[in-house]
């Protein structure tokens, strides 16, 4: 009867080893708003632009539904029309469902889509208030809520 071999431990080297980030989709972006100091996080698959507290936009680029990929503006709907004069590609995002929504994307399949980014990076610049949100802060669990 054979003894069952036990697994050779990874080399040293690959304990810490450091995954590498996935470059950020549409990095002329993040270029345009660096005079912001902007930040990064992921985000449902996207990664969220910050600047300062405010939620400005997020970077698309996924294999399905390619046609949701590009910049997405966090703006709310009283503002997509007058935005929409600026940016007319602009449009609502499918794989958020049917109805209204805050988000916008400029798709990346536009064939303006690079001078209609750098003109909403102008707007974000400028502080126009049509684009960005502070997002709400967590809510606090109902194990963690104290009784009235």
């Amino acid at each position: 009867m054979t003894k069952p071999r036990r697994p050779k431990p990874p080399p040293a080297e690959a304990l810490f080893a450091v995954k590498r980030a996935k470059p950020a989709p549409f990095p002329f972006v993040l270029e345009a708003l660096e005079p912001l100091g902007p930040t990064t996080r992921p985000m449902f698959g996207c990664l969220a632009v910050y600047v300062e507290d405010r939620i400005v936009l997020a970077l698309r680029d996924k294999p399905e539904p390619a046609q949701d990929n590009g910049v997405w503006l966090a703006t709310s709907a009283e503002h997509h029309a007058s935005l929409r004069e600026e940016l007319p590609s602009l449009r609502s995002i499918s794989v958020l469902g049917a109805g209204v929504t805050g988000w916008q994307v400029l798709p990346s399949e536009s064939p303006d889509f690079e001078d209609e980014v750098l003109r909403a990076m102008d707007l974000i610049r400028g502080g126009d208030p049509r684009i960005g949100k502070v997002p709400k802060g967590k809510r606090p669990s109902a194990r963690g809520r104290k009784a009235p």
